[in-house]
């Protein structure tokens, strides 16, 4: 089963070779990890989706807060969470192909952010199911090159991990 955990950092360096090093040594493959900063200076937001059982995903939640730059982890896996993807795809689109991809990018919801002289550039937002699709909806006309952000997830409702962490530590 996908796990998929969500990590408040410290932003300092290290903390990601921390991490990815836990799960080496633990004989876990990371299926995707993405990082940025969050809306609190100095903290940063780790998602970091891998296949496991639930023990073994606890024991995992154990040993990240183990680590002295980890300030708060969660396990989204079963709070239905939003999940997205980022791709960016350059396909062929001579003048001959371009109306046929660009009707193909409006019904897939995409955008096309770059257009040169054989080739256009699209941006696709969503599960990795949608992009998936996209992808091989796409492979007709000739992907040239191709880049994911890897999932980003985010719990529903209205308390973020990072409130919690912010209200249990501000001075009164």
């Amino acid at each position: 089963m996908q796990h998929t955990f969500i990590a408040l950092v410290e932003d300092k360096p290290g903390v990601l070779s921390r991490i990815a090093s836990l799960f080496r040594r633990r004989g876990f493959n990371i299926e995707s990890l993405t990082v940025g900063h969050t809306e609190q200076p100095g903290i940063s937001r780790m998602t970091i989706v891998v296949s496991t059982d639930e023990v073994e995903a606890e024991r995992v939640m154990a040993y990240m807060y183990k680590l002295v730059n980890v300030i708060q982890v969660e396990d989204l896996t079963n709070m239905t969470p939003m999940v997205r993807n980022l791709a960016m795809i350059k396909v062929n689109g001579n003048d001959t192909k371009r109306t046929e991809i660009i009707q193909l990018v409006e019904i897939f919801r995409a955008r096309v952010v770059d257009v040169a002289q054989e080739s256009l550039i699209i941006e696709i937002t969503g599960t990795d199911d949608k992009i998936d699709s996209f992808v091989n909806v796409l492979r007709p006309y000739g992907i040239i090159e191709m880049v994911r952000t890897g999932i980003v997830a985010m719990a529903r409702g209205a308390m973020a991990l990072s409130n919690a962490y912010v209200q249990e530590n501000v001075a009164v």
